[in-house]
């Protein structure tokens, strides 16, 4: 009687095994992913437990114990990473621990184009509610110590260009992604200058960058554009440049300037300052860094638009230019 019970009860054991062993292999290779894609977020802080159930009640069909036994069998329960993921049709359940591991987040992206000042910059990034908003009303210079960075002002230290990042990814690393990058980029052509130039650092060529990326939109006319500024600053004349001007009377300006703003004193009123501003004016692309330190040689000291066809008439004498500009302005 006992061997009979003994025996029955090894079958039993044997049974549950393999049952086991059965069950096991299945959890590694039954797709449960089923249909469709199903986007999962996973916040920081979140446990092995509350990232299960999130992926239940999206409908995933996981074995929430053959889920935590893979898991710790592949030493990574505690290694799965904040972001939010895009699980395809198909995936297993060792392939979704696979891509919590990795943190293959689902990327969003963000624009900041040529030209474009910090204050746009700052509220594109508010206006995007993947970014985790931290900035707040964090004055100038905190923020760009937060930078790592020396100035104190934002202005133009920050490369135009899109970036990628993960759901509530702070704006300061974005911000800071930006900023080595200009820092990177405005290295890179201040190391591989032309000589004599009337700059004495990167940053004075980043400021008459941005003057030139303000200044026209026509790709062949920025290093045109450098070389009237170069020789203005190297002959000690006014650069007399209208983006500055609206730059220093900020909220004041209401898409005119008057001949009473071309006289008011700011920082930034090359009317009547000498030299470059104090800061950039705008966020330069690596073309119109490139332009500022190589400007294009000649005589020209001035230039007017023709018109609506983005394109400008350079002059070598005041006469010229005056003629220039009752032929393109006044008409």
């Amino acid at each position: 009687m006992i061997v009979k019970i003994t025996s029955v009860f090894l079958l039993v054991i044997i049974l549950s095994c393999t049952w086991l062993w059965v069950e096991y292999k299945s959890a590694l290779t039954t797709p449960v992913v089923i249909g469709q894609s199903h986007v999962i977020e996973i916040e920081k802080g979140d446990s092995f437990k509350t990232i299960s159930n999130k992926l239940l009640e999206s409908h995933i069909a996981i074995k929430p114990l053959w889920f935590k036994v893979i898991a710790y069998e592949k030493k990574v329960a505690n290694k799965l990473k904040a972001g939010e993921y895009e699980l395809k049709a198909g995936l297993t359940m060792p392939e979704i621990l696979a891509v919590f591991v990795a943190g293959k987040a689902r990327q969003y992206s963000i624009t900041f184009p040529e030209g474009w000042n910090f204050k746009q910059i700052l509220e594109k990034i508010q206006q995007n509610p993947q970014i985790e908003q931290t900035v707040g009303a964090m004055d100038f210079e905190s923020l760009m110590e937060k930078m790592g960075s020396k100035y104190k002002h934002p202005e133009g230290l920050f490369f135009p260009d899109t970036y990628f990042f993960d759901k509530q990814t702070t704006d300061i690393e974005i911000l800071k992604t930006a900023y080595n990058k200009m820092q990177l980029v405005l290295g890179e052509e201040w190391k591989n200058r032309a000589e004599e130039l009337p700059l004495n650092s990167p940053y004075e060529a980043l400021i008459l960058a941005s003057i030139v990326e303000k200044e026209t939109g026509a790709a062949i006319e920025r290093t045109q554009i450098s070389g009237v500024f170069t020789r203005r600053l190297k002959k000690g004349m006014l650069l007399q440049t209208d983006p500055t001007v609206i730059y220093g009377m900020g909220d004041r300006y209401k898409g005119d300037i008057r001949y009473k703003d071309l006289r008011q004193a700011t920082p930034y009123n090359t009317y009547v300052i000498k030299g470059l501003p104090p800061t950039p004016i705008a966020m330069p692309g690596q073309h119109a860094i490139h332009a500022a330190l190589h400007p294009a040689e000649g005589k020209s000291l001035y230039f007017v638009a023709k018109g609506n066809k983005g394109i400008h008439k350079f002059s070598a004498t005041l006469k010229e230019h005056n003629n220039a500009v009752n032929k393109y302005q006044r008409r």
